[in-house]
């Protein structure tokens, strides 16, 4: 069987319209893709992108981009987008740059990015997204972890990037700028190349992405992946986004992370839809539904930050009847989000998980339209071996049991889990325990298959004898009209190891008050165990978050210890629940 011959398989899959038939076609698909050995080499580009979709569809649209402060647009045609990277590739290869070099990109959403990424998957090139919002520091540690052998960056980056090199001592064999920079090689140069280009011999198990986690927890983690764990496994996130080859896929995420892959590039292309792409610096909520209307998105996947944000926007401006699935990643969507975006636009959000790490390993899938459940992300894709493990490292299968989410290896290895945690043998071992793959993340599952996350392995507050998933606690503070967002922690408590901490953001029309917590306090009351319910409420403008959208917990921790520490007191709008008589109980 040619690998053309699988992605031909999904698109005809996500083109069902009986989601019964869908369902059962993808859990076949799957298992046959599962079993089957893999060819000793692999070039999607060459194989699936130019012999199936420029073959077959070379005059429809690949990519659309617009600049939402300028409002510059440009399209290309799948035949203009592969000249477009082989142009990229050809003037790498002058540079002297070779199959297994790597190529760093610092550049925002722009074309660019979309033609130097299928320049390094056809070149046989490591692909090494960077973060726009990289530090010298930041820089420099990426640097001395992992010489550039080539970079790309937008002009504002490089003076910044030069500094990194020169700290370093490493000397890239070319270095790309959009703009001019003396000492750089203009993309615009790259006009001259041929359009042609022959493909790398890449094997299955080649090296072809390089992303360093976005360090959540520690230091960031070299999170390899190779010819066929991103390009083939990805075929599970298509399933799920559903992209068809008709669809007009949009991805509210920045390339210098893993998500961007997913979302912004595999999963459109591997079933020949358009992608698309809007260059902003400051999420504008209407200027971005202006541009979802405009250029007539189908299908848009974005994060919880932005989500939140849209629907207290007037959708009524704006016309979003092209607006077939609307899809939720990169940290779970609280319940009344999902709801209120229904409402406004007739589409359901379907909430799905993964990591950079791996592909698409459960959500909400296509079949499961009117018929998920408000707070669940989910049942696992047929490509992972998912399970719960308790802390003894035994599966867990009686429903409602918090656990370790792990994909089993023991039947087989999903091709879309990562290779490695590049150059850290201790970090696999940590990872790769019992024949199993810890994601660092907990859930449940109910009686019926859907899962329920809790929260990372390392955000589960522990208060007396109890295990808290922050997530629930934020639904819960989520349903008050109130707030905007929350975010959940634990914090040192002498007696009780830890308290519930919630940190709160309100809505335009809420200012923070003593009145507003303990309306607050009561409102959980009413929703949660009490064990559950927040012991301290802050309200604040804003809280720390990565770039892809996902709260850094990690530091509200480190921030509360280091207050506790300092003796420092209480703030200004900051209520803790004893203090408070009108509760049924003062005590912790």
């Amino acid at each position: 069987m040619s690998m053309k011959s699988l992605y031909k398989e999904v698109m005809d899959l996500n083109l069902m319209d009986d989601n019964d038939q869908k369902r059962d076609t993808a859990k076949a698909f799957f298992e046959k893709l599962n079993a089957m050995e893999l060819p000793e080499y692999f070039n999607w580009a060459e194989e699936v992108f130019e012999d199936l979709h420029v073959k077959e569809r070379g005059d429809s649209q690949a990519l659309v981009w617009a600049d939402l402060a300028t409002k510059e647009s440009a399209t290309y045609s799948y035949s203009e987008f592969a000249a477009r990277g082989n142009q990229c590739l050809n003037s790498l290869r002058k540079a002297g740059v070779e199959k297994g070099n790597n190529m760093y990109m610092m550049v925002p959403i722009v074309p660019e990015t979309w033609f130097t990424s299928y320049a390094c998957i056809k070149g046989g090139l490591v692909a090494v997204p960077t973060a726009t919002t990289m530090t010298l520091r930041e820089l420099q540690f990426r640097f001395e972890t992992y010489a550039p052998d080539s970079i790309l960056a937008d002009e504002i980056y490089a003076d910044l990037i030069d500094e990194a090199l020169k700290l370093t001592g490493a000397t890239p064999k070319i270095k790309l700028v959009r703009g001019n920079k003396e000492g750089w090689t203009s993309y615009t140069e790259l006009e001259k190349e041929a359009t042609e280009a022959e493909a790398a011999k890449t094997r299955s198990d080649d090296l072809l992405f390089c992303f360093f986690t976005s360090g959540t927890t520690g230091l960031p983690k070299r999170v390899g992946h190779t010819a066929t764990s991103y390009p083939l496994g990805h075929l599970s996130t298509s399933v799920m986004t559903g992209i068809r080859p008709d669809d007009v896929h949009h991805n509210l995420g920045a390339p210098g992370w893993a998500k961007w892959a997913w979302s912004s590039f595999f999963a459109p292309f591997n079933v020949g839809a358009s992608a698309s792409g809007f260059n902003f610096t400051t999420l504008d909520g209407d200027a971005y539904l202006d541009a979802i209307s405009t250029h007539k998105i189908t299908t848009f996947c974005a994060p919880p930050t932005a989500w939140r944000m849209f629907i207290n926007l007037d959708t009524s401006k704006y016309d979003l009847s092209n607006l077939r699935q609307s899809i939720g990643a990169g940290e779970p969507l609280n319940p009344e989000v999902i709801s209120q975006w229904k409402k406004l636009t007739g589409t359901e959000i379907r909430d799905f998980y993964g990591q950079t790490e791996s592909t698409a390993m459960i959500g909400n899938h296509p079949w499961m339209n009117g018929k998920m459940r408000s707070g669940s992300f989910g049942q696992p894709s047929f490509m992972y071996d998912v399970a719960l493990a308790d802390d003894e490292g035994n599966v867990i299968t009686k429903p409602d049991e918090v656990g370790h989410i792990v994909v089993k290896l023991d039947k087989w290895r999903s091709i879309g889990l990562f290779t490695e945690y590049i150059g850290n043998p201790d970090k696999m071992a940590d990872v790769f325990r019992d024949n199993f793959y810890y994601t660092g993340d907990r859930a449940t599952f109910d009686e019926d298959g859907y899962w329920w996350f809790v929260g990372r392995s390392d955000d589960v507050i522990k208060s007396s004898d109890f295990r808290i998933g922050p997530f629930e606690v934020e639904s819960a503070l989520m349903e008050h009209p109130s707030v905007a967002e929350t975010a959940i922690v634990g914090v040192p408590d002498k007696k009780y190891h830890q308290l519930v901490k919630a940190f709160v953001i309100l809505n335009a029309s809420y200012e923070p008050s003593r009145e507003l917590a303990l309306e607050l306090f009561k409102h959980t009351i009413d929703i949660l165990a009490k064990f559950k319910i927040p012991r301290i409420i802050e309200f604040v403008p804003e809280v720390p978050k990565t770039l892809s959208g996902k709260i850094r917990r990690v530091e509200l921790r480190q921030q509360e210890v280091e207050k506790q520490e300092a003796g420092t007191k209480a703030q200004t709008n900051e209520f803790f629940y004893w203090d408070f008589p009108e509760l049924s109980s003062k005590k912790k």
